[in-house]
């Protein structure tokens, strides 16, 4: 007996302590990932900020700009009222009135508007943020002259949490607007601080989590329904899916100790975590109930053997496949970034949740309803769903719609190459015309008030707002003379800020013409003046440098992690098929169909197609870690399916099937749980892309179309029309390496 059939062993001698075990576990883990150890959660301990590159030009001038910071000064908070007229009476009341509330807030240092400055209850008469050197009038006011700004100073509240503060700042800000529109009832105001913009992503990142659960766990359930014909059935997959995101939020808290996590980290590995468990899950229900039909009842003994062989087969599948996915998402630990070591370290984890609640809760749940699973189900007596659920809850035939379909493509296989090939290509085209970039404010959904600020606030002050580009050296200032010259005649530069040196460090800011500080204007600007000969050791910092820094680290750490996975999946593959030319071939294929995923995502969401229907607003481009991520993990789902279907080829090919036969059978077998499984982890990830955010929406759209081509173009028609031109071939390998995988090969 192997170890996997053991597993399943153990598993039915007490299916119930299982289960009673998985349920306190999982209620456990949901309560550590949201409570935490000392009442700090996940969400309250991931972070937002610009994709930093540890040791890039771009990460030393952000350290600078911490360094030298006053420590003394909290956050500070900034309201733009605009549309309205400043000679108005009604309108210099109104905010004056709100700037003297505002300045008998805890903490404030001082409020002023273009009408006077009023100290607060921390206010230090030698900081320089008093107002006293500032001319209030002028600086305040926006170009256009029909907006102008209430900014709020704030002393260091320590470990206090100065939202509550910030948030009662918008409120007086919002009240005193309302005063205005008696008389200016165009009167607009947004307010903004670094609490506030944090608060909005976390208060918007929860708000996509739930809404992408409650749509796909219901959705994916229905589906399931009529994959196995019963609710029972189709709702054993889901408890493995609910331990999955208990888990996979565990393992996320666990390493925000280690690593700086990213707020859509969240989101995005627990949308892998569903996926996977679903998939997983269905896998195993299939075949138990395969195993449980083949033996012809569920007495306990049936029972017993049934799941054994359902581990010794579907088991060791779901735990081969687990490891290539957790090749190919790990290899994001091998990039610089510290956001792209999170999502590959906190999604290994949340793969191998999946894979454990797969191999454990699941079987012992099967084990458990047996009884009520094999038999017929109340949905089979309704009239018009009988011969539907016939069809797709069908475990016991060789032969159907998907061996017709391979039978089909084997009649003509240089067609369907030839033309699913021509397909692929042509949705990759985009991707020749691809911009990656990094977006900040801009993830926000439109009308979001931060992002409203900051948008307003490029436009009315374009000389405020802090500089697209920083130069920083540690150099005489008087050094730089020459080069400033030089840097003010790059195309695109606009003016430049007089040198500022705090505690010897120098930083002078470079405006821009265009608004935009991370788009191809301040790129191109950021290259240039990098390209100018340094008269003394200094670095170029910014949005659109950080950018730059960060797609360099990615395309260094690309090689380093394709090399890794390319070579993982050839040995893992040819273990379990003892084939050269299978892994070449699945490489090439796959490879193929994530460059057509890309190209539908930039055709989406670079060239701003379809943003009427999935609500969203282009930047011009796709996030580059959001690239990265569809790669990585739109691979492992491919592999996914590749394996299912692989090892029940394999299985009729071990059994003495010829290879057409073999194919034709293993899809036959394999392709309702593929095409199942990517119906449902469609419309988890669909669910997720109905969220706000960018970036989870470009990766629940974009994971969706991996799937979508993965599990019809590639999956239905390709690889079963390379398997019979290759024949026999698809099982060649040298002597020496059919000699090795007959001793260290896998086998059921």
């Amino acid at each position: 007996m192997g170890g996997f059939a053991r597993v399943g062993r153990l598993i039915a001698r007490a299916p119930r302590l299982v289960v009673v075990l998985a349920v306190i576990g999982t209620l456990a883990l949901y309560a550590l990932a949201t409570i935490g150890v000392n009442g700090e959660g996940l969400f309250q301990r991931v972070t937002t900020g610009p994709p930093l590159v540890e040791g890039s030009d771009s990460w030393a001038v952000y350290q600078a700009r911490l360094r030298t910071a006053d420590e003394s000064q909290g956050p500070g908070a900034t309201a733009y009222v605009r549309q309205v007229a400043l000679d108005d009476a009604a309108v210099q009341d109104a905010t004056q009135a709100a700037v003297a509330r505002i300045a008998e807030i805890d903490g404030v240092t001082v409020a002023a508007s273009p009408f006077g400055a009023v100290p607060g209850p921390a206010f230090d008469p030698a900081a320089a943020h008093d107002g006293a050197t500032r001319d209030l009038a002028t600086e305040l006011v926006d170009i256009d002259g029909t907006g102008f700004l209430i900014d709020v100073g704030f002393t260091d509240l320590g470990d206090a949490d100065p939202l509550p503060l910030h948030q009662e700042v918008a409120r007086i800000v919002d009240d005193a607007v309302a005063d205005m529109r008696a008389t200016q009832p165009d009167a607009v105001a947004d307010t903004s601080s670094n609490p506030l913009v944090f608060d909005d992503f976390t208060r918007q990142l929860e708000h996509d989590l739930r809404t992408g659960e409650m749509i796909s766990l219901p959705a994916a359930l229905i589906v399931m329904v009529f994959v196995f014909g019963g609710f029972l059935a189709a709702a054993t997959p889901l408890t493995g899916a609910v331990a999955s995101i208990a888990g996979g939020l565990a393992v996320l808290y666990g390493f925000s100790f280690a690593l700086d996590l990213d707020q859509s980290a969240v989101n995005v590995v627990t949308v892998l975590g569903i996926g996977l468990s679903i998939d997983y899950g269905l896998l195993i229900v299939s075949r138990f109930r395969e195993e449980l039909h083949r033996r012809g009842g569920e007495p306990r003994a049936t029972r017993t053997d049934a799941l054994e062989a359902t581990m010794a087969t579907a088991g060791r599948t779901v735990t081969f496949s687990a490891l290539i996915v957790t090749i190919a998402v790990g290899g994001l630990l091998l990039f610089a970034p510290v956001i792209m070591k999170g999502m590959g370290g906190a999604a290994v984890g949340v793969v191998l949740t999946a894979m454990v609640a797969a191999l454990t809760i699941v079987p012992a749940v099967l084990y458990l309803l047996a009884p009520r699973i094999t038999g017929p189900s109340v949905l089979s007596r309704v009239p018009g769903l009988r011969r539907v659920i016939a069809t797709t809850a069908d475990v016991d035939r060789d032969d159907g719609a998907f061996s017709r379909l391979a039978a089909w493509g084997q009649r003509r296989p240089w067609l369907v190459v030839s033309a699913a090939t021509a397909l692929l290509l042509l949705l990759a085209t985009p991707v020749l015309g691809i911009t990656l970039r990094n977006s900040d404010i801009e993830a926000l959904p439109a009308g979001n008030e931060r992002r409203d600020f900051v948008e307003a606030f490029r436009e009315g002050f374009p000389d405020l707002g802090e500089p697209a580009i920083t130069i920083h050296t540690l150099a005489d200032p008087a050094d730089l003379t020459g080069f400033l010259d030089q840097v003010a005649e790059v195309e695109g530069v606009r003016a430049l800020d007089a040198p500022e040196t705090v505690d010897g460090e120098t930083f002078v800011g470079v405006r821009l013409d265009a608004t935009d500080p991370s788009g191809p204007e301040a790129v191109r600007a950021v290259e240039d003046i990098r390209l100018l000969e340094e008269p003394v050791e200094l670095k170029v910092g910014g949005v659109a440098a950080t950018q730059i820094d960060f797609l360099a680290a990615i395309v260094e750490g690309a090689l380093l992690a394709g090399g890794l996975v390319v070579v993982a999946t050839l040995v893992l593959l040819f273990l379990m098929t003892g084939s050269l030319l299978v892994p070449v071939k699945t490489l090439v294929i796959n490879s193929l169909s994530l460059l057509a995923t890309l190209g539908v995502v930039t055709w989406i969401f670079g060239e701003g197609h379809l943003e009427a229907t999935l609500g969203f607003t282009s930047t011009g481009g796709i996030e580059t870690y959001v690239a990265v991520i569809i790669a990585a993990f739109g691979f492992g789902l491919a592999m996914d399916y590749e394996v299912f279907l692989l090892a029940r080829v394999k299985e009729y090919v071990d059994a003495g099937d010829d290879n057409d036969a073999a194919v034709r059978k293993g899809l036959q077998r394999s392709g309702r749980i593929i095409t199942s499984a990517a119906a449902v982890v469609v419309l988890v990830f669909l669910g997720f892309a109905l969220g706000d955010l960018l970036m989870i929406k470009e990766v629940g759209v974009g994971l969706a179309v991996a799937v979508i081509l993965d599990a019809t173009v590639v999956r239905m028609l390709l690889v079963p029309a390379t398997m019979t031109l290759l024949g026999d071939w698809n099982w060649w390998a040298p002597a020496p390496l059919r000699r090795l995988h007959a001793r260290l090969g896998l086998r059921h």
